[in-house]
């Protein structure tokens, strides 16, 4: 009879969750927790992240909690200080963690609020472990990898489950490859935990690729080898995701079978695709992934409520035009580093029926001798990302000035509203040294600055902002109309702020301030008058927009360049 996973926790017989939460951590999850190890082999970048996002989905269509886990072999404490240039965006959770991008394809294709707790890194587990030495905690025994650093990971696997206790299913994420010397504490742990729970309590997922030789044939040898390495690890795959081309036929899958120690259906494929990763959820299910991890897991099988996922795919489908947006920004050579704002953008195209062509322009480029427009070109936006650093920040005043001027929709985000702030304080208000001290120090005009340097403010320290914040919306205001409420949360990560001093000579120049912080103390949103659609905000919206509910402020913006009429948008078989 297999296990059915419990709705109510009380009904164990270990008394209210106040009870349950005094319990000793491994009770509470090997008898009420699943366990899914996700891991990847063979080379980097083959779409972990989305595999086990996509597996959440999956397992959240068959009614199920889900929890997850992303454990990241670097050093680092977390993702904060890390070059966009190499490691792609930071992504911002509720509580201020800065965490690795994989984070934002959880929250995206998963209902879950993620935390700091959700995000382990080695930095995070060393220091840790240190702290307790230091203090004596481990009663003058040699402190090893084994067992102190792998009970470690075990304990913050298990805490982050902890923080809701009608989680059914966690879902951990091991980043790097198999084989990986950063890699082995995390893989020790999974293996310990697999063999503590039992083998219908937590299982394997890993994920290998296919390559394709000269001459079309697949080639299944890296796979093979990729196991193996799994194996040397005490880890038995359980399941078997292969990046490939294309779907593999039923010969290839049992070739592969046969050789990892495995059953033929628990081998599946994440093959090419040229629509999009949220596919990704609809092609698993259709060879019947979820099917097999229920039955391995105990569950029993549920009805699948997939509709969210079908409606998004027929909206993607139905899609009557497409415009151009051009992004302004710092760190255009990676894609990873703005990751959130694309996706945000192509999530504001499904709901209003566009297909979004991105035109990537470096800022530094509109900062030579070249005319912005013929750089820029016939774009239907211009959106302006967050950053930091004053690389690239005139380019970027350019662009703003060439998007008001030209009634172009602009939205700013973080630096992008910034950016209008000191647009305008040049080309408005005829400050020609209006900046931000994050740029020079010495300007007679900060119109943005630390927060400890601005009038009647409070003292919050002038450190970074991080996490969800409140902010009350200014009636008939676009932001307005976007949220259509006068109170939201949004997720912030910056340290500078409009400054107050300054608050009066914009407000009479025509610059409409469209939101603040509770107390009115910090402008949290400016727009442009006389203009058709240009707004900034200090926030980053496109933390929270998901393909199946956009961000309303994306929304709005994609929608306002569908509807300019420079130019006018382009159908998509033109």
């Amino acid at each position: 009879m297999p296990f059915q996973l419990r709705q109510n926790r009380s009904d164990l017989g270990f008394g209210e969750e106040t009870d349950l939460q005094k319990m000793r951590p491994w009770i509470l999850y090997l008898y009420m927790r699943k366990f899914i190890f996700v891991s990847g082999g063979v080379c980097s970048s083959l779409g972990k992240g989305v595999a086990a996002s996509a597996i959440g989905a999956l397992l959240e269509g068959r009614g199920l909690n889900v929890c997850m886990i992303k454990c990241d072999p670097y050093i680092n404490v977390d993702a904060g200080t890390m070059s966009p240039h190499q490691h792609g965006e930071v992504f911002v959770t509720d509580d201020g963690a800065e965490t690795d991008l994989d984070l934002g394809n959880y929250e995206r294709f998963t209902s879950g609020k993620l935390s700091k707790a959700n995000s382990i890194t080695t930095g995070q587990v060393y220091e840790s472990v240190i702290r307790k030495e230091r203090e004596g905690r481990y009663l003058g025994r040699c402190v090893q990898v084994i067992p102190h650093i792998t009970d470690e990971i075990k304990a913050r696997i298990l805490s982050a489950a902890q923080e809701n206790l009608d989680t059914d299913v966690i879902i951990v994420e091991i980043g790097g490859t198999v084989g990986d010397i950063e890699s082995i504490p995390f893989l020790e742990a999974a293996r310990q935990l697999i063999n503590e729970s039992g083998r219908n309590n937590a299982l394997s997922v890993h994920l290998t690729l296919i390559p394709e030789v000269a001459g079309g044939e697949l080639k299944t040898k890296p796979t093979q080898h990729s196991v193996k390495a799994m194996q040397e690890q005490g880890i038995q795959p359980d399941l078997l995701i292969c990046r490939a081309p294309y779907l593999l036929d039923e010969a290839t899958r049992r070739k592969i079978a046969l050789f990892t120690n495995m059953e033929t259906e628990a081998v599946f494929t994440s093959f090419d695709i040229d629509t999009t990763i949220y596919a990704i959820p609809l092609i698993f299910f259709e060879q019947k992934l979820d099917q097999v991890l229920l039955k391995k897991l105990g569950v029993e099988s549920r009805h699948a409520d997939l509709e969210p996922w079908y409606a998004m795919m027929e909206r993607f489908n139905n899609r009557q035009k497409k415009v151009k947006i051009a992004i302004v920004g710092k760190y255009m050579e990676l894609h990873d580093a703005y990751k959130s704002v694309y996706e945000a953008l192509f999530h504001a195209g499904l709901e209003t029926g566009v297909a979004v062509e991105m035109v990537k322009i470096d800022s530094t480029r509109l900062e030579g001798a070249e005319p912005v427009a013929q750089i820029i070109g016939e774009v239907n936006g211009v959106l302006i990302p967050g950053g930091f650093g004053q690389r690239g920040i005139w380019g970027m005043v350019q662009a703003a000035t060439w998007a008001r001027c030209n009634k172009i929709p602009y939205l700013g985000i973080c630096l992008g509203m910034q950016i209008m702030i000191i647009e305008w304080g040049r080309h408005v208000l005829g400050w020609n040294d209006a900046d931000s001290t994050e740029f020079n120090h010495d300007t007679r005009h900060p119109v943005v600055s630390l927060l400890e340097e601005q009038e009647n403010v409070k003292n919050y320290g002038g450190t970074m902002r991080l996490g969800k914040s409140e902010s009350v919306l200014e009636p008939e205001t676009l932001i307005t109309q976007a949220y259509k409420t006068t109170h939201i949360f949004e997720r912030h990560r910056h340290r500078y702020e409009f400054s107050n001093v300054y608050r009066k000579e914009m407000l009479e120049s025509g610059l409409r301030l469209a939101a603040f912080t509770p107390d009115r103390s910090l402008v949290e949103c400016i727009e442009w008058t006389d203009h058709p659609w240009g707004l900034g905000i200090q926030f980053h919206p496109e933390f929270k927009s998901k393909p199946t509910a956009a961000s309303p402020l994306f929304r709005d913006f994609v929608a306002a360049a569908r509807d300019s009429q420079e130019p006018t948008g382009v159908a998509l078989n033109e």
